[in-house]
C-alpha cells in the first residue's frame, strides 16, 4: 500500500512539473515571441520558471554577418529580470541594467562566436510580505533580421 502511494505521489509530483513547463512554452509562445518583432523567430522556446533572485544562463552560437534581436521578458509577478550577454570569457557585452531593464537588444556579430545569455530575476521592492518569493515563467527569445 505504502508503494502505491508512494508511486502516485511521484505520478502527481511529474505531471504537475510538466505541466508547469508547459505553460511557460505557452507564455513565450503567446506573449514572448511578439517581442521579437520585425524580427523573425529561430524557431526555438527558451523558457524556464524562477523565483526571485534566481539565475540562469544560456549558451547560444551567433554567426557572422547576421543581424540578431535577444528578446527577454517573464510573467507579470516578475517586476524587474536583469540579461546580460557574455563572450565566453565573460566579458559583459551588454547589460540591460544601464537602459532600464529594456527587454531586448538589436546587434549584429563581425565574426561566429558562442556567446552567454544570464538572465537574473530581481526581488520586488514593493513586495509587502519577505516570507513569499514570486515565481514566474521567464523566457529567452532570439530573432533573425532578414532583408
Amino acid at each position: 500500500m505504502r508503494s502505491l502511494v508512494y508511486i502516485l505521489f511521484i505520478g502527481l509530483f511529474t505531471m504537475s512539473s510538466f505541466t508547469g513547463t508547459a505553460q511557460c512554452k505557452n507564455f513565450a509562445k503567446r506573449v514572448c515571441r511578439l517581442e521579437l518583432a520585425p524580427y523573425i523567430h529561430d524557431g526555438n522556446y527558451n523558457a524556464a520558471i524562477l523565483t526571485e533572485g534566481e539565475d540562469a544562463e544560456l549558451f547560444k552560437t551567433f554567426y557572422s554577418g547576421q543581424d540578431y534581436r535577444i528578446a527577454v521578458c517573464g510573467t507579470e509577478s516578475l517586476t524587474k529580470i536583469e540579461f546580460q550577454v557574455m563572450d565566453v570569457e565573460r566579458r559583459v557585452l551588454y547589460s540591460n541594467v544601464s537602459n532600464d531593464y529594456l527587454p531586448f537588444w538589436d546587434f549584429s556579430i563581425e565574426s561566429t562566436q558562442q556567446l552567454i545569455i544570464s538572465v537574473k530575476v530581481h526581488n520586488n521592492p514593493n513586495s509587502n510580505n519577505d516570507d513569499t518569493l514570486e515565481s514566474g515563467c521567464v523566457a529567452i527569445m532570439f530573432g533573425l533580421k532578414l532583408d
